[in-house]
C-alpha cells in the first residue's frame, strides 16, 4: 500500500528540491536533495549501508520543515475556548471544508427543509451567530472560506451551496473548489481554520461525520504549511454565486 505523504516544505522556490515529505501513518520522514557522488567524500560516511543513499541538503531545509518533537503531542482545545476565537481574532479567519457532509447540518430543520425541494428563508435563521459576525466584520476582520465540491455534488455539499446566501449576507466571502482540483493541487483532506495566519484550529471528525475535537496549532512551520494550503485553494475557487451558476447551467 502507498505511504500517505504529506508535503512539509522545501528549500528551493524554483524546482522544489530538496524537500521534506512526512509519513502520516508512521511519522517517518522523507529527504530528497542532490546526491553525494564524490568518492572521496562518501569514503568518509560512517555506518552508510547497502542501499542507502547520501543526499545533501541545506540546514536549513530541517531547521524550516524538519519535525520538531519526536512524538507530537496535540493541543486540545475546548468548544468554548474554539468558540472564543472567533471574537479574538485580530484580521482574518480563513476555512476549507473538505468533507462529503457533515452529521450536525443533517439536525437542522434547514436541512430538512431543503431535502424537501424547499426554499431555505436564512432570514432570521441562527440570529445570535449572525449578530456575532456582523459584529466583527463591522469593525473591518475577514471572514473567508473554501468548500471542496465532489462532482457530482452530494446534498450535503448542495444544502452548504444554498447555505452560503446566509454566509453572504454576514460578510463572508464563500468560494467553492472541485474536488478533482484540490486534489490536483494536492490539498489535504482535512478540515481547519487560520486565524491571522499565525494559528491554526484543525477540527477532527469520526467515521460519523461528528466533530469530536479541535486542535490548536501555534508552531510557525505547521502554520506556515496550512497558510501555503490557503494560497492554493483561494487562487483555484470560484466564488459560490459563479459556481452555482455554472452547476445549474449543465442541469
Amino acid at each position: 500500500m502507498a505511504r500517505r505523504l504529506r508535503f512539509n516544505g522545501t528549500g528551493s522556490g524554483v524546482n522544489g528540491c530538496p524537500a521534506v515529505h512526512e509519513d502520516l501513518d508512521t511519522g517517518e520522514v522523507i529527504i530528497h536533495g542532490p546526491v553525494l557522488t564524490d568518492p572521496d567524500d562518501v569514503a568518509r560516511l560512517r555506518h552508510l549501508g547497502e542501499g542507502e543513499v547520501p543526499i545533501v541538503v541545506p540546514r536549513e531545509l530541517l531547521v524550516d520543515f524538519g519535525p520538531k518533537e519526536v512524538a507530537r503531542v496535540p493541543n486540545i482545545i475546548g468548544l468554548d475556548e474554539f468558540d472564543r476565537l472567533f471574537t479574538q481574532f485580530q484580521h482574518t479567519a480563513w476555512r476549507l471544508e473538505t468533507r462529503r457532509r457533515y452529521a450536525s447540518d443533517e439536525l437542522t430543520d434547514t436541512y430538512a427543509q431543503f431535502l424537501r425541494g424547499e426554499s431555505v428563508d436564512w432570514e432570521g435563521r441562527d440570529a445570535q451567530w449572525c449578530a456575532e459576525r456582523r459584529e466583527q466584520t463591522a469593525l473591518g476582520k475577514r471572514f473567508e472560506r473554501v468548500r471542496i465540491v465532489d462532482n457530482p455534488p452530494t446534498p450535503g455539499q448542495l444544502y452548504l451551496l444554498d447555505n452560503a446566501r446566509r454566509n453572504s449576507t454576514v460578510g463572508e466571502d464563500v468560494r467553492q473548489l472541485w474536488r478533482a482540483d484540490a486534489e490536483r493541487l494536492q490539498l489535504p483532506g482535512e478540515d481547519f481554520w487560520i486565524f491571522d495566519s499565525r494559528m491554526v484550529a484543525r477540527l477532527d471528525f469520526d467515521e460519523a461525520d461528528n466533530l469530536v475535537d479541535v486542535e490548536l496549532i501555534t508552531e510557525p512551520v505547521e502554520v506556515n504549511r496550512y497558510a501555503q494550503v490557503r494560497d492554493a485553494a483561494e487562487h483555484y475557487a470560484v466564488p459560490y454565486e459563479t459556481f452555482a451558476a455554472g452547476l445549474a447551467a449543465t442541469e
